[in-house]
């Protein structure tokens, strides 16, 4: 057995790996982005011909890595919390049709919103899906789950939810490898119906799901993950999920004086949980988001033991969790040996120096503001939201994936002209084509910019899908070809830009301009690679 020193996104890449993963299906997302990146770099997967391309959006994933299951190989999907959204139609499906081969599906958690839109907390999609969920405290946990969880998933017929968050995919810790598996052989479901979903079928497999709680209750019961510390000291008992365990333990080195119960599988381990309610006069949740457990502690009593943690402000209701939050939570006061020294500022992020999408900016705001004081600019998610500073204050939205065209399309539908959408290119392929396609059927007058820079740079610079086809994309869902403009953003092509932005802001109907030049991040690193 060998040991490296791995981030917990690197242990469930590694773990899937020596699991005998045939396939990984992700779109890259902070702090997911890491697991799919190792795994392409990992000789073995040329070498076992491992599935390892980014796929257009997180439902294309889901479903493409529901497939491989079907064909009884074993698959692991990847997302940040905000695509389980887009993946979602797929994955609460999933738990009803059930896997043959196993299948993982990883939710990276972003309490605190550290590049993120909100904190949702993706526990409750694996709840609301009533399938079994793992939630790991350290990274040699999160390798061991994904190593053991393709078995169990094919032991339960089920998908499982991973749920990681932000602190725990990007530190690092020693992890040990375990054996390495061979990858299933091609196989397919005895029940030649499993998979169709026609509603008298769906209903039958909706029954047996809910049947199956009791025994996915029993396997979190007796769940190495989930764990039961006494302590003298019965006036509280703690439940710590995750790395909400380790923070725990950083007050406690010499062991919790208040019986602990740790969680790490859900549903809730119903016996030891009971077992902690009954010994102890309150109790105190931690958990890094939202207040899941806490809520399910709350409605599955129903009796007068006081439950304290995120609801009734013993913990922040926002925010991630920490182990000064959490010691405080306990009595205990943590000392900062350092302080951050008060000539350090906070500087907000900016589009880099030599960007296109500055370029792209300075002509479409000097435009806008000069000419058009009726207008709006509806962003995306990308760099480009950062023409939301300072010195562009560019954009008036920025709601989720792809909203920029359709939102840009309900504005113009209110009366509301120029109504501009701003999208990037990957972006555009992952969730924007379907609304250009709304805007085509009703010939809505917009004008939207695709701000190509041939890469996903936000998340690293991985592959964009439309890369080379954004024109013949647009041209195909229906946009009219001389309507469909590319422009170089360099200052030497300012005025042409300017005249461009003009034409189309005054055609009556669907234009789209592309302004094209590449990430000089990727740029850069091809340069050094060469």
């Amino acid at each position: 057995m060998s040991k490296q020193l791995l981030l917990g996104d690197e242990a469930i890449a590694q773990a899937a790996l020596d699991a005998g993963l045939s396939g990984v299906y992700a779109y890259p997302g902070t702090p997911s982005t890491e697991i799919t990146e190792y795994i392409q770099a990992s000789p073995v997967t040329a070498t076992r011909n491992i599935h390892n391309h980014w796929c257009t959006n997180e439902k294309t994933a889901m479903e493409a890595a529901l497939g491989m299951s079907f064909a009884g190989k074993r698959s692991l999907v990847c997302m940040k919390h905000v695509g389980m959204n887009v993946a979602a139609d797929c994955f609460i499906n999933a738990a009803i049709t059930g896997v043959k081969g196993g299948m993982i599906v990883v939710a990276a958690d972003d309490p605190s919103m550290h590049s993120s839109q909100n904190e949702q907390d993706s526990r409750f999609y694996g709840d609301f899906s009533l399938i079994p969920m793992y939630e790991p405290s350290n990274q040699q946990e999160a390798y061991d789950m994904v190593y053991d969880g393709f078995r169990f998933s094919e032991e339960m017929g089920e998908p499982i939810l991973l749920r990681i968050v932000t602190r725990l995919a990007h530190s690092r810790s020693g992890v040990e490898h375990k054996a390495e598996q061979p990858q299933n052989d091609l196989a397919f479901s005895d029940d030649p119906r499993q998979f169709i979903l026609l509603p008298g079928n769906a209903r039958k497999r909706y029954k047996v799901l809910l049947q199956r709680q009791e025994e996915f209750i029993k396997t979190s019961e007796e769940s190495p993950y989930n764990r039961y510390v006494d302590g003298p000291n019965k006036k509280l008992g703690i439940v710590a999920c995750g790395i909400g365990y380790n923070y725990l333990m950083e007050s406690y080195p010499e062991g919790c004086e208040y019986p602990v119960l740790k969680i790490g599988q859900y549903p809730l381990p119903k016996k030891q949980l009971m077992k902690l309610v009954d010994e102890c006069e309150e109790i105190l949740v931690l958990e890094d988001g939202q207040p899941f457990v806490e809520k399910q502690l709350k409605g599955y009593l129903g009796r007068g033991v006081k439950v304290k943690g995120r609801l009734d402000g013993t913990l922040s209701t926002d925010g991630e969790l920490t182990p000064d939050s959490v010691a405080r939570a306990v009595g205990k006061e943590n000392k900062a040996e350092f302080t951050v020294p008060s000539l350090v500022e906070m500087r907000p992020p900016a589009l880099c120096d030599g960007c296109g999408h500055r370029d792209m900016y300075t002509v479409l705001t000097q435009v806008l503001k000069e000419e058009y004081p009726t207008h709006k600019v509806f962003s995306d998610i990308g760099c480009y939201t950062l023409g939301a500073n300072a010195p562009f204050h560019a954009i008036n939205s920025c709601v989720d994936m792809g909203a920029s065209i359709t939102m840009a399309k309900g504005a113009s539908d209110a009366g509301l002209h120029p109504a501009v959408a701003v999208i990037g290119d990957s972006t555009f392929t992952h969730s924007g084509m379907t609304g250009l396609l709304d805007c085509v059927n009703e010939n809505a007058n917009v004008t939207i910019v695709i701000s190509d820079n041939e890469t996903t740079a936000m998340t690293g610079g991985q592959d964009s899908a439309g890369t080379g086809r954004l024109e013949s994309i647009c041209q195909g869902i229906g946009v009219a070809p001389e309507h469909i403009r590319v422009v170089v953003p360099l200052k030497k092509n300012y005025e042409e830009m300017k005249q461009v932005i003009r034409e189309e802001i005054e055609y009556k109907g669907v234009s789209v301009i592309i302004p094209r030049r590449e990430c000089i991040q990727t740029l850069a690193r091809k340069k050094r690679n060469k």
